[in-house]
């Protein structure tokens, strides 16, 4: 009878854990993640500022759907990947000027100023969240501006309620009062030391860069 022929050894050899190698792959991970993130904005920034340039504020883009399409769908793109950037805090203040916007209203005072003998120079926003205040500001250089106060309160990360609390109208040597109209919200979807971009409660769009002064009343 023929023996029993013999199973070959076989050897387990276990890594011990090391909770520390985890840690670093974990955080390895998350920084490739923001990495692929800083880089996706970077571009879509870049794309959106691109689309934005021959706009005239917007003026040019009422009469090109194509252009208006691409441009919310930068912004849509740029709010989706930025979703959990903080827009409310400090950074928010400031006086931002206008790049491009679908507000109509402003785009037809803009546009038509010259009907009055003027033209539109600078149009701001002038924020202070500490304040909680917000004036919407045209100007008409070299003396004429219409400025809008309102008080703000901050809803949510990047949420800030308004309210309209009195509008102005002023030349050189002159003022004219109007009254106060509406309230709502608008979102700044994305914020850094040169642009913000916003959404608002009536779907339009804004976006505007640090202007290089701070304007006052």
């Amino acid at each position: 009878m023929a023996a029993p022929s013999s199973l070959p050894a076989i050897s387990y050899t276990f890594a011990p854990f090391n909770p520390s190698n985890q840690t670093l792959k974990t955080r390895n991970t998350l920084t490739a993640r923001s990495s692929l993130t800083s880089q996706s904005l970077t571009s879509a920034k870049s794309t959106l500022l691109n689309l934005i340039s021959d706009q005239n504020r917007g003026i040019s883009t009422q009469s090109d759907p194509q252009k208006l399409l691409q441009i919310t769908e930068a912004i849509d793109t740029i709010a989706s990947i930025n979703r959990d950037q903080v827009t409310t805090d400090s950074s928010l203040s400031g006086t931002w000027r206008l790049l491009w916007t679908t507000e109509k209203e402003q785009l037809f005072i803009v546009e038509n100023a010259g009907f009055f003998g003027t033209k539109a120079g600078d149009v701001l926003q002038v924020i202070d969240v500490e304040k909680g205040s917000l004036n919407n500001v045209i100007t008409f250089p070299p003396d004429g501006v219409f400025f809008v106060r309102s008080d703000v309160e901050i809803a949510s990360s990047q949420r800030v309620n308004f309210r309209f609390t009195s509008a102005v109208l002023r030349g050189k040597g002159w003022e004219f009062p109007l009254p106060p109209f509406g309230q709502g919200w608008f979102e700044s979807v994305y914020l850094d030391e040169e642009i913000r971009i916003v959404k608002d409660i009536r779907g339009d769009y804004l976006v505007v860069d640090r202007a290089p002064y701070s304007w006052t009343k």
